[in-house]
């Protein structure tokens, strides 16, 4: 504001120190011809050029001023558009990253639920194979408890079979020469019957029609009492316990022969 008003302070100064005084009785020569207002007014210097040369210089001066003003408004006005992008992309990327982190989150969320529910799960497994464990060793102790049972009821078993094998034996060297003369005298002949433990026993001369017709049946030497299996033709069970007991009770084979033809001659005859 200052440098405004220096122009104005300059001329009224210059035009002071050059004001020349209102009569100048030594310029013009005493005369009687009157002079004229004009003449007597005083010479003003407003000092034009030198206000024309200051004031381009401060438009130069605004001007530059304003230019760079205006530069630095740009400037800031780039840099604040900048900044603002800058802003906008940083907000963009934390807002992916949100989303980002948003769908890991979920991610885990889901996998803790998946490996909760799969705890559960192996857990409620696990408690059932202990159960079945549990319920496994107990049969197999029961198992054990039997098959110990089994094995002794076996070793004696066969410590009796073995026992009246020996007794067979020790009887068989009695019987051969007597099973000979009941095998002709009773027409008898001895055969496999396709089963171990079996023997069959096939009679002739049963039925007075039909000397030919044979009967036969089928004896089981697996245990140590007698049994009989199957016969033809077909006896009463009854009748056939009866010489079972009797033979078991005798342990003669002889009775057996014997009361066996005696019931198939019975049957032939009715």
């Amino acid at each position: 504001m200052a440098t405004l008003f220096e122009p104005t302070l300059s001329l009224s100064a210059s035009t002071s120190s050059r004001r020349p005084p209102l009569f100048d009785h030594s310029s013009h020569p005493s005369s009687s011809t009157p002079t004229s207002m004009a003449d007597t007014l005083p010479s003003i210097n407003f000092g034009f050029d030198e206000l024309r040369d200051r004031m381009a210089k401060f438009t130069a001066k605004f001007d530059a001023f304003i230019e760079q003003g205006r530069k630095r408004v740009l400037e800031e006005r780039n840099q604040f558009r900048m900044n603002v992008a800058e802003l906008q992309e940083d907000q963009r990327m934390k807002k992916k990253d949100i989303e980002i982190l948003q769908l890991k989150t979920n991610s885990y969320q889901q996998t803790i639920s998946k490996e909760a529910q799969e705890t559960r799960e192996m857990q409620a497994a696990i408690s059932t194979l202990s159960i079945q464990r549990d319920r496994q060793a107990a049969n197999r102790d029961a198992l054990k408890q039997q098959i110990e049972a089994t094995q002794k009821d076996i070793d004696a078993r066969l410590a009796a079979q073995r026992e009246y094998q020996a007794q067979q034996d020790a009887q068989a060297r009695y019987n051969v020469p007597e099973l000979d003369f009941w095998v002709t005298n009773l027409c008898l002949r001895i055969e496999g019957a396709g089963v171990e433990d079996r023997l069959k026993f096939v009679y002739t001369h049963v039925d007075e029609k039909n000397w030919e017709r044979e009967a036969w049946f089928e004896l089981c030497t697996g245990s140590r009492d007698y049994d009989v299996k199957h016969c033809r033709p077909k006896l009463e069970r009854e009748k056939v316990e009866k010489v079972l007991d009797k033979v078991n009770e005798s342990r003669e084979l002889v009775v057996l022969l014997k009361g066996m033809r005696e019931l198939f001659v019975e049957a032939m005859k009715s």
